[in-house]
């Protein structure tokens, strides 16, 4: 889904095998707690990389400092090659309009409709209104709520505004999408509905993208199933297979304790790791 970046700082860093999102040694802390100690991993270019863990073991706040939202007290963050202590905030808000952020929450603005919601970041970057609206209609169609595109958040229930949420960070055709806790408070239909959009725009798009997820079975459905583009619909990979492309990071504690593959996880013989993902 992504523009041609001939002239963007962060094209050199679209190719096959190239890193997206890179961690060196990064340390954060608030108020002498320690959050996030030492952590190092590198998301590749297609690459989806599934983060889980216990509940406060800093999965937010490494998403926020993926994002420019936060300053790691130690280490170096690289987004699209680029480190973002030596970006100025001008570039990081550019850098911006090349990542997609879909939160637990939603976060949807109450006084615009489902239209203007989606909009807002073109609306933002002054695009011609008819190509906003365009563009506003292909998004919801990928995450078939086209007919909704009149309704107020209120009107929608929790995963519709999920949907809408997905909508408005692809809309801009973004080379990262960052996921944070897409199907948290959701039932497990519509969890799967939601993960079935993430499985869609990883395989028909190969969009980069890094997602938080408390669901184990959320977790390695992304890795077992494909998208079936003639039959529109989310099918398991067949022969038992698994997404080579989707790759897994638990955090415990601050610490990072796996970085790897889904077959290392589920054979792995960490005692920690195994009572964790049984």
């Amino acid at each position: 889904m992504a523009d041609t970046l001939a002239s963007s700082p962060v094209s050199d860093a679209l190719a096959p095998g190239k890193p997206i999102v890179e961690f060196q040694d990064v340390s954060i802390g608030f108020d002498g707690n320690q959050v996030l100690d030492r952590v190092s991993f590198t998301v590749l270019h297609g690459e989806t990389r599934i983060l889980l863990g216990p509940a406060g073991g800093g999965k937010s706040v490494l998403m926020k400092l993926a994002n420019g939202l936060l300053e790691p007290d130690s280490g170096v963050i690289r987004i699209f090659g680029r480190d973002l202590k030596d970006m100025s905030k001008r570039e990081i808000f550019e850098m911006r309009a090349h990542i997609g952020m879909v939160f637990q929450e939603s976060a949807l603005f109450d006084s615009l409709n489902v239209e203007n919601n989606v909009a807002y970041r073109l609306e933002e970057e002054h695009v011609d209104p008819v190509q906003i609206h365009n563009r506003v209609v292909e998004a919801l169609q990928f995450v078939e709520l086209e007919k909704a595109i009149d309704k107020f958040p209120s009107e929608l229930s929790g995963g519709m505004r999920r949907r809408v949420s997905i909508a408005r960070a692809i809309i801009s055709r973004p080379d990262l999408i960052l996921y944070d806790s897409p199907t948290g408070g959701l039932d497990p239909i519509t969890s799967n509905t939601i993960i079935e959009l993430v499985v869609k725009q990883r395989d028909v798009y190969h969009t980069t993208c890094l997602l938080i997820t408390h669901r184990l079975q959320d977790a390695f459905t992304l890795a077992t199933h494909r998208y079936n583009l003639d039959h529109h619909r989310m099918e398991p990979i067949p022969n038992n297979g698994i997404a080579a492309e989707t790759m897994f990071l638990i955090l415990n504690e601050g610490k990072v304790v796996f970085d790897g593959t889904t077959l290392q996880l589920t054979h792995t013989q960490d005692p920690w790791l195994r009572r964790y993902i049984e």
